[in-house]
């Protein structure tokens, strides 16, 4: 690997870390406001009505490709669109923004790398392995809130268990996105698993607005949502799936280790998150474990 597609990897990876960290607080911050699974439905049918004018005419000339690959497909958009993100709005009914990023964010990269081994037989060196134990370090200390007496008698509350489900859940996209063909482009694929993600959200979309209360609309709401369908999703996939072209999946997921850094500000900031010395320490051990993790290159396999 050049360091020029080492440097534009990490580069494109801290971009889309920034964009995202907006996600967690937008979950906390108007899960009264919105449901989860509406919150999610209308960031996807957003993010695929934009998309789908730049994508439709090469959607049409690799559709073959697409249906002759309609499982892969449909697995990698019902792990990073219908899953991934509908459980972190539902996490975030039940855990602050700031936990939701160092646990979301932290036990991803740990299931990413433990995939990309397994799965695409991605190597990964002593550095490596002993940032992904530092980083889960790191989770333990804030999940216990610094007892050891405590994390002995831990059980998992629904918040700290719907995040990991989300976290697996990106953890298998990532895995999923660095075997993605050649023969469909990155527009036209990123278009595929938008729209059937959203497909598939959709009875569980129909099933909560028959049983929860009607949404008060707002031009602040509208804005949210629009964030989410462009900048979160569109834009930051873009970034991301490319930086997995040029890292391997495990070394761009270690990254999205940065999001609790730029989640933890805005949810103090917007929010009014009360920040602890538990968050501080959890955090610094997070950060610490993702730069020894990458003070060696990352070997990574050639894309297929």
């Amino acid at each position: 690997m050049s360091k020029k597609n080492f440097y534009t990897g990490v580069a494109l990876a801290v971009l889309t870390t920034l964009i995202w960290s907006g996600n967690y607080v937008i979950a906390r911050g108007i899960y009264k406001q919105l449901p989860p699974v509406s919150l999610a439905f209308y960031r996807w049918s957003v993010a695929s009505v934009c998309i789908a004018p730049f994508a439709w005419k090469k959607f049409m000339e690799e559709k073959q490709i697409i249906l002759q690959k309609k499982q892969y497909i449909f697995w990698t958009a019902l792990t990073g669109v219908t899953i991934f993100n509908t459980f972190i709005y539902l996490a975030g009914h039940y855990t602050s923004a700031i936990n939701l990023a160092l646990i979301g964010t932290t036990s991803a990269p740990i299931f990413a790398t433990v995939l990309a081994i397994i799965f695409l037989k991605e190597k990964a060196g002593i550095l490596r392995i002993t940032g992904m134990g530092i980083c889960i370090l790191g989770i333990l200390f804030l999940l216990s809130q610094g007892s050891f007496q405590q994390l002995a008698q831990f059980r998992f509350r629904k918040g700290d268990l719907l995040i990991l489900i989300s976290a697996f859940s990106f953890a298998i996209y990532n895995t999923l996105v660095r075997k993605k063909p050649v023969t469909i482009s990155s527009l036209v694929f990123l278009f595929v698993v938008f729209m059937l993600g959203t497909i598939c959200l959709s009875p569980f979309y129909l099933y909560e607005i028959m049983h929860t209360p009607a949404v008060n609309w707002s031009l602040n709401m509208l804005y949210i949502i629009l964030y989410l369908g462009i900048g979160n999703s569109i834009i930051a996939f873009f970034c991301w799936n490319a930086s997995i072209t040029k890292l391997g999946a495990s070394g761009t997921a270690l990254f999205a280790n940065l999001i609790p850094i730029f989640s933890t500000i805005e949810a103090i900031l917007f929010l009014g998150e009360e920040f602890s010395s538990i968050h501080l320490i959890s955090g610094l051990l997070v950060i610490s474990g993702l730069i020894i993790a990458n003070l060696k290159k990352p070997v990574i396999a050639e894309a297929t």
